[in-house]
């Protein structure tokens, strides 16, 4: 497939269609604080339907989505969003729920919740089930409070101050614990997994808890996980599960039956809710017998045939967010786990596996692998060979662009070379594998000029890091500017 992407010269929306309308003051403003009103009225631009339309589709032309071509994000798990989801999420009856609402007026919507929470606790293996996170990292905190709550009631966590982490950890695993107030350890990996050797000498009587990923970032199924549960149960401590890679192991396992005490879940990633990008996300938070209580508040409870918000949860952590969950994000994940019911979800994480070592066999004839070949849902190369030739795997990255598929994940994790992290969920065909297959084989035996200059099919070219850097660009006002104005544009500063 030959691929360009589309380029127009797109002003942004507020500079289309003239002079924009004055919105008029709204009734009641007088009820509003001075210091809390606008000091210019707001405006709008006078556009109409077929304007706005084109305007938003030329802009989605000038980007990728997952609707046009494949997103191979290893440890992102960018799937497909079906399209019966997003009908349902955008109902009426779904759309117009307000969280103020009497809970008589939404005893369908509690109920959905209510039965997610049931099908999410099969799911992991956990007894609870909260569905209050707003997304990743926020349940990777609020699963830390409990943590800390529990030691609290026990009398211990003045001295369990620690967090243990291996060095294939997410990110914000090491910033969850540190917010939290506990003190981030890490320890070195062996040949991609848990050193056994490593962590039995960090646990101890100050560990509060082991954060790890299984399958692990590095694509490979941590063997070893019954004696390393044993090893931080043995010392006191507790074991927290990030599920940022469920997707390789629903229905074949799942972390209770693993040993964690606490897990926290992406809709997103593995029950095929819309990515973040910075809008509304949605977690969710599974816990042990003994970690339950702590879950926060409020909980949806069933008492007969009705259902309730219930705050009267003593050891609780408390109230971690305004509403309870994200509703559309949940109907959404609902929804995936009725179309898929169990032997469904097996069959799931059996062809991401299948579909990440297709791919792995193939791509290791251009380059390294660093672990062993069998692997879960995703898969490390390295793309240190490249160095000889004047190329980074940045330049790689830029140069798949060009071939009309998503960059896979670069530079993650850092125990890695030059890493490329991949995954091809299950949702993509096998001839959407094979495309990415001779797409990579081009890009990679691809010239260093042309690597380094990609990518040249794309509505932006390659972005001068550096000055990025110094002189972001951080509205369109800047970028207005920028086009009008020959001197270096100064940093605006804060609104």
């Amino acid at each position: 497939m030959t691929f360009r992407q589309a380029r127009y010269e797109e002003p942004p929306i507020w500079e289309l269609g003239g002079s924009p309308s004055t919105s008029e003051p709204e009734p009641g403003i007088a009820r509003i604080p001075e210091r809390l009103r606008r000091r210019e009225p707001l405006r709008w631009p006078e556009l109409g339907e077929l304007e706005v339309v084109r305007h938003y589709t030329r802009l989605s032309q000038m980007n990728f989505g997952i609707d046009t071509m494949p997103y191979p994000l290893g440890s992102c798990t960018m799937k497909y969003n079906p399209k019966v989801s997003e009908l349902l999420a955008r109902r009426r009856e779904a759309q117009e729920l307000h969280p103020g609402q009497p809970e008589e007026t939404v005893q369908g919507a509690l109920e959905l919740l209510w039965r997610l929470e049931r099908g999410l606790s099969r799911v992991t293996g956990f007894p609870e089930v909260s569905l209050q996170p707003a997304a990743g990292a926020h349940g990777e905190y609020a699963a830390l409070r409990m943590v800390q709550e529990y030691f609290r009631d026990k009398g211990e966590l003045e001295r369990r101050r620690e967090v243990i982490l291996p060095d294939t950890a997410h990110g914000t695993n090491p910033a969850s614990a540190a917010m939290a107030g506990f003190v981030a350890r890490e320890i070195p990996s062996k040949d991609g997994c848990v050193d056994l050797d490593r962590l039995k000498e960090a646990v101890g009587e100050r560990t509060a808890a082991l954060m790890l990923t299984n399958p692990n970032t590095a694509g490979l199924f941590e063997s070893e996980i019954v004696e390393i549960q044993k090893t931080v149960h043995a010392a006191g401590g507790l074991l927290y599960y990030d599920g940022a890679n469920l997707n390789a192991i629903l229905g074949v396992t799942h972390p209770g039956k693993m040993g964690f005490d606490v897990a926290h879940l992406n809709l997103h990633k593995t029950f095929a809710t819309p990515h973040g990008g910075g809008g509304p996300g949605a977690g969710v938070l599974a816990a042990s017998e003994r970690l339950a209580p702590y879950l926060p508040v409020p909980r949806v409870v069933k008492t007969g045939r009705r259902f309730r918000l219930d705050y009267d949860r003593p050891k609780s952590i408390g109230k971690i967010k305004s509403a309870y969950g994200n509703f559309g994000l949940d109907l959404r994940a609902y929804v995936f786990l009725l179309s898929h019911g169990e032997e469904g979800l097996k069959r799931i994480s059996r062809r991401a596996v299948l579909n990440s070592n297709y791919l792995a066999k193939k791509l290791r004839e251009s380059l390294p692998g660093p672990f062993r070949p069998l692997v879960k849902h995703e898969f490390l190369l390295s793309g240190a060979p490249l160095k000889a030739r004047g190329v980074r795997t940045l330049d790689l990255a830029k140069r798949l662009l060009d071939e009309g598929v998503h960059a896979p994940t670069i530079y993650f994790p850092s125990l890695v070379e030059e890493a490329l992290m991949i995954e091809f969920p299950e949702t993509e065909s096998r001839r959407e594998l094979d495309g990415f297959v001779e797409a990579f084989r081009r890009a990679v035996t691809d010239t260093p000029e042309a690597l380094k200059s990609a990518p040249h099919s794309l509505a932006v070219a390659r972005v001068d890091e550096l000055e990025a850097a110094r002189r972001p660009m951080l509205s369109w006002r800047d970028l207005r500017n920028a086009a009008n104005l020959e001197a270096p544009v100064p940093v605006p500063p804060p609104s």
